[in-house]
């Protein structure tokens, strides 16, 4: 029996990953710091895992003696512990940094010590940056970001050489890395990381870089969630959602099943790859919606219709849409949960408990 461990495995996503693992056979561990800005009571966490009969170590990656204890004797690691979203000011910095990217640096040092060879790590599509995009002409052509006084004047759509809005398509995963924000920074360190120990090692390595991630489950309040969360919330307290710019972003909303089931095709993969290798795949529906289709979908036709606001966040890029072909091809994986059915279950689906 294949033995797991899940850091982060008490979080949105990593749950769900346990919860398939174990459906599938793994001797699952998790190792979580449960943070009480995420989870709010860590002792009833605690004590959720040990009733469900699930091995929970409480600690940060960052201590060794905690992470020592939840590598002892296991296969395969799947690192999903970071933490999330665009930030709320430059302030979060030294804690995105240090979470992110010494907490990944922490996992690998003791996967070397440990001789442990198989990794899965959460990463993003804020790598990307903006998504790929053609001039009119259709030239390809990737914009720098877009100026505060173009977003003042409502003006969001990133424009190319010759005057006229650029063309939004699918990125893949060839595309250059163009981080935009602290969150986007530490998800490519996290990569890098993870490529140097392949090369250090001998090990094997997948990054996951997942597109717009919904379900139950979702964190209910923190300024860090998704906006499919915060605009789910907003509808749970009977408020419109509010959509920023003019509600025409275009992203892949993928739902956190298809995301855990992504994760288990590769850490299966892990087992036949090459060693020294990394390879890195984008983790979408496949399917192209906008913000505001997103909210509508969720208020539904008998709930508060969203609210365009025009309002903006410096570090949001515009479009970015995955091209999901390379994980289909090699990894067999497609995402299965239907938009218009997933959306449906999300708008009356628990969240994750507010935290106070």
């Amino acid at each position: 029996m294949t033995r797991l461990l899940v850091t982060g495995g008490a979080g949105f996503i990593g749950s769900t990953i346990v919860r398939q693992a174990l459906a599938a056979g793994y001797e699952v561990r998790v190792l979580d710091s449960l943070r009480t800005d995420v989870h709010g009571d860590p002792e009833a966490v605690v004590t959720a895992h040990r009733t469900a009969g699930i091995e929970l170590v409480h600690g940060d990656v960052r201590d060794r003696v905690a992470l020592d204890a939840a590598l002892h004797e296991v296969d395969v690691v799947c690192h999903q512990a970071a933490k999330v979203g665009l930030g709320v000011d430059f302030q979060d910095a030294p804690d995105y940094v240090s979470s992110n990217d010494a907490g990944t640096a922490h996992v690998l040092a003791a996967m070397d010590r440990l001789d442990l060879g198989r990794l899965v790590v959460a990463s993003s599509m804020v790598v990307y940056g903006e998504g790929a995009y053609t001039t009119a002409d259709g030239e390809p052509l990737r914009p720098p970001a877009r100026r505060r006084e173009d977003l003042d004047a409502g003006q969001f759509d990133p424009i190319g050489p010759d005057g006229r809005p650029l063309l939004p398509g699918l990125i893949d995963e060839s595309a250059a890395l163009d981080p935009r924000n602290v969150y986007a920074q530490t998800k490519v360190a996290q990569e890098q990381l993870a490529s140097s120990w392949t090369r250090a090692t001998g090990g094997r390595a997948i990054a996951l870089r997942y597109h717009n991630v919904y379900g139950p489950g979702m964190p209910a309040n923190t300024p860090y969630a998704g906006v499919a969360s915060l605009f789910r919330s907003a509808l749970a307290r009977g408020e419109a959602p509010r959509v920023f710019e003019d509600g025409a972003q275009r992203r892949d909303f993928v739902h956190v099943d298809d995301v855990a089931g992504a994760n288990l095709a590769a850490i299966a993969a892990t087992e036949s790859a090459p060693s020294e290798s990394f390879r890195a795949f984008n983790v979408g529906s496949g399917t192209v919606h906008t913000i505001g289709e997103m909210a509508a979908a969720i208020a539904g036709p008998d709930g508060p219709q969203p609210v365009v606001t025009g309002e903006y966040r410096l570090g949001d890029v515009r479009h970015v849409t995955a091209s999901s072909a390379r994980i289909a091809e090699e990894l067999g994986w497609h995402a299965q949960v239907d938009f218009t059915e997933g959306m449906r279950d999300f708008a009356t689906a628990p969240l994750r408990a507010a935290v106070r």
